[in-house]
């Protein structure tokens, strides 16, 4: 009996020795296939990283295959994949000083926005020539005013009041020039707004709309201007009028173009964030002589072209000489159940500020933000950074939405529902960015 159960029992085991051999040689076989399969030339560029070359910045090309400035009109000949370059702008012989908080020193950038009717507005809407219809809201229908009586109170500080003659003092001689896209056009108004009052009619003159606008005192023989330059670097989105596009291609070592314009500024003032929120940009390289582009996301390619500026600002500025401040980047409003959950409408119709401290919705994009903050960081003191994002990101109230001008015809859908065509980018003057202006003459 106890023989013939080992008999049995030798038989099983050398079942299932041989079943263990076969699972063996079927997970050999199977982890040999994997490399070939993986290997094949579908999954070679999504396993390998991409070599990385770095371009330095902001070169001249004397080539005549190259085309110079771009325009609305220059095209890719074909696309291709994102290549790996990048920007090489630190120069390791410079030593950057860093800007660093005195004890006890208040942040300005932190606080509560305080109903304040008495010393608000700093202007009025219809006293401004100079107004924009994209940012006069009370003449296009706004009846709600309490958007313009909003003071900005930081914690434990107050912010510098503004004073018109003072900062006529401080522009004296100077060219005040602010650099950028539509939100930092609505801030140079904001500041001419601000400024004008003080100059007689016949002391003052602004230059007709272009890329580059000039609004001039000659009192103090001053000038404050706007550059149109929402990328900063050289585009096909750089005319001031016609820049609504299909692709929007640019050179991403490159702000030649436009810094020819701003190197004789005194004061700039720059921004840039919104237009790298639309999708893919095409990269247009200076010395590319055959008009391929490659593709990339707007935040790599708001990266190269933050690192083409900061090239700039750490190669040609003499620092002795020229005032530079960067302004955040712009919250949008578009989604109200960020901050009323479960409603689903934008900024129409909003009156009143966010009240939670430290609110944050998606309209400010944190990647972009630290992204931002890498490089201005190695600026060091060279830049101010005017930190107004956090502080708009309260006032859901502060936007045109439906009163504003609109230059295309909206349709009787559109007008049935006005939250699919309102403006919660953009900002009512007077409003959020003169508080914006208070900042920069609280920095001076």
């Amino acid at each position: 009996m106890m023989l013939r159960w080992n008999r049995k029992r030798s038989h099983f085991q050398l079942a299932a020795l041989v079943l263990l051999v076969f699972i063996g040689f079927s997970i050999l076989y199977n982890e040999s296939t994997i490399p070939r399969i993986h290997d094949h030339p579908d999954h070679v560029s999504r396993r390998q990283p991409i070599p990385i070359t770095y371009i330095q910045p902001n070169l001249a090309t004397n080539s005549n295959k190259s085309p110079g400035f771009l325009d609305r009109f220059v095209g890719c000949n074909s696309t291709k994949e994102y290549s790996g370059k990048k920007i090489q702008w630190v120069d390791p012989r410079l030593k950057f000083d860093r800007l660093k908080k005195s004890v006890g020193e208040c942040d300005v950038f932190s606080g509560k926005w305080v109903f304040d009717n008495t010393s608000y507005p700093l202007y009025n809407e219809s006293d401004c020539p100079y107004m924009s219809d994209q940012l006069a809201c009370h003449k296009h229908g706004r009846s709600d005013l309490r958007y313009q009586y909003w003071r900005w109170q930081p914690h434990g500080c107050n912010l510098k009041r503004w004073n018109v003659s003072e900062m006529w003092e401080k522009l004296r001689g100077k060219r005040l020039m602010f650099v950028g896209d539509s939100l930092n056009r609505g801030q140079w108004i904001s500041m001419v707004c601000l400024l004008q009052s003080v100059i007689p009619a016949d002391k003052r003159s602004m230059s007709p709309n272009a890329e580059l606008t000039i609004f001039r005192a000659e009192e103090y023989n001053a000038t404050v201007e706007f550059l149109w330059a929402p990328l900063l670097v050289d585009s096909n989105s750089d005319d001031p009028v016609n820049h609504r596009l299909s692709e929007r291609i640019m050179r991403p070592d490159s702000v030649l173009k436009h810094s020819a314009k701003w190197e004789h500024a005194d004061i700039l003032v720059f921004n840039s964030y919104l237009w790298w929120r639309q999708g893919p940009v095409k990269l247009l390289w200076s010395r590319e002589e055959n008009g391929v582009c490659e593709e990339l996301d707007g935040l790599g390619a708001m990266e190269m072209a933050m690192g083409s500026w900061a090239d700039w600002v750490a190669s040609k500025v003499k620092f002795s000489e020229k005032r530079i401040f960067f302004v955040t980047m712009s919250p949008t409003h578009l989604w109200s159940r960020e901050w009323e959950p479960g409603s689903e409408g934008n900024c129409f119709s909003e009156k009143t500020p966010i009240d939670w401290e430290g609110y944050w919705g998606s309209g400010s994009d944190l990647p972009t933000m630290r992204m931002v903050d890498r490089v201005l960081r190695k600026l060091g003191s060279r830049v101010t950074v005017l930190n107004v994002t956090q502080l708009s990101e309260y006032r859901k109230d502060g936007h045109p939405s439906i009163y504003r001008k609109f230059w295309e015809t909206l349709s009787p859908e559109q007008l049935s529902k006005p939250t699919t065509y309102s403006d919660c980018i953009h900002w009512c003057l007077p409003g959020v960015p003169d508080v914006w202006n208070e900042l920069l003459f609280h920095s001076f």
